[in-house]
């Protein structure tokens, strides 16, 4: 008799479970990491400044290919963001939110490979090794992981604490946290500190949870897709979920496209915004 494959939940919940390198215990444990996450994560770092490199290499002063030209338009377009927004020294910062996009770029582009390809690929390699495949957990979308995309929220954070410590000095920097932006008077100090709290625990949230809200919506949609093509084998319905199933990945796929593009852009946005205000005196 023939094992009976996965129901749709059990389907859903074996690709949203991260590759661990130990079981969770608690609700906060700092023990566990997602090494999927940390391997595509730094792969796809890794490729992105090994593409952006190699342009750069690659760069003449005559009439440039398709690759130079493209990659020109994108710096152009950063290097103005970048200039509108900080008011200072960019030598940094403006390759720094190149990075970030083109980086958040291809680990949001994840999401746009078939959804069963690497984890079929990670089960057949892991069971080739003597493991048990239905233990064989990979999420290849390291934005849709919280603990990612709050992470590089945090980074932004601490970019942010040591450009006004830079630009303002300790003294300043504690100054601002303690006047701003209720004013100087010594009654005020505990509210104003509060409020530039609340706002570094906000700004810090919501930049991670905007990415990892929206790519983690995407993929669940396409195991949804995936489902109704399981159709095909007959397994949860009528075969003509099948088709509908193409057409639907298809459209969702196109729709993505503009997304995670989109996605990458905010954040990218936004870690300049964040930048920015530190350059500045309150």
């Amino acid at each position: 008799m023939a094992a009976q494959g996965p129901n749709a939940s059990e389907y859903i919940i074996h690709h949203l479970t991260h590759l661990k390198n130990t079981a969770q215990t608690s609700l906060v444990d700092w023990s566990v990491f997602h090494l999927d996450s940390l391997f595509w994560s730094i792969s796809l770092g890794l490729l992105a400044v090994l593409i952006l490199a190699s342009a750069a290499a690659k760069a003449t002063s005559g009439v440039p290919g398709r690759f130079q030209a493209a990659v020109e338009i994108l710096v152009e377009m950063v290097e103005s963001q970048s200039k509108s927004i900080v008011h200072g020294d960019r030598s940094f910062i403006a390759p720094l939110a190149l990075t970030v996009f083109v980086w958040i770029f291809f680990m949001n582009a994840m999401d746009l490979l078939p959804v069963d390809l690497l984890p079929r690929l990670w089960e057949v390699a892991y069971g080739a090794a003597g493991h048990d495949p239905h233990h064989a957990y990979m999420r290849v979308v390291p934005t849709a992981d919280l603990n990612a995309t709050l992470g590089m929220s945090l980074g932004v954070l601490i970019l942010c604490i040591w450009y006004s410590v830079k630009i303002k000095g300790i003294g300043g920097w504690m100054h601002e946290l303690f006047t701003a932006p209720f004013g100087a008077h010594p009654l005020l100090w505990p509210v104003n500190f509060a409020m530039q709290m609340i706002e570094f625990v906000a700004k810090t949230v919501s930049h991670g949870m905007r990415l990892f809200g929206n790519m983690y919506a995407g993929e669940l949609i396409f195991m949804l897709i995936a489902l109704m093509g399981a159709a095909w084998s007959g397994t949860f319905g009528s075969g003509l979920l099948w088709l509908g199933g193409v057409f639907a990945g298809t459209a969702w796929a196109i729709f993505h496209i503009l997304i995670i593009t989109l996605q990458a852009f905010i954040f990218m946005m936004l870690t300049l915004v964040y930048i920015g205000q530190a350059h500045e005196s309150h």
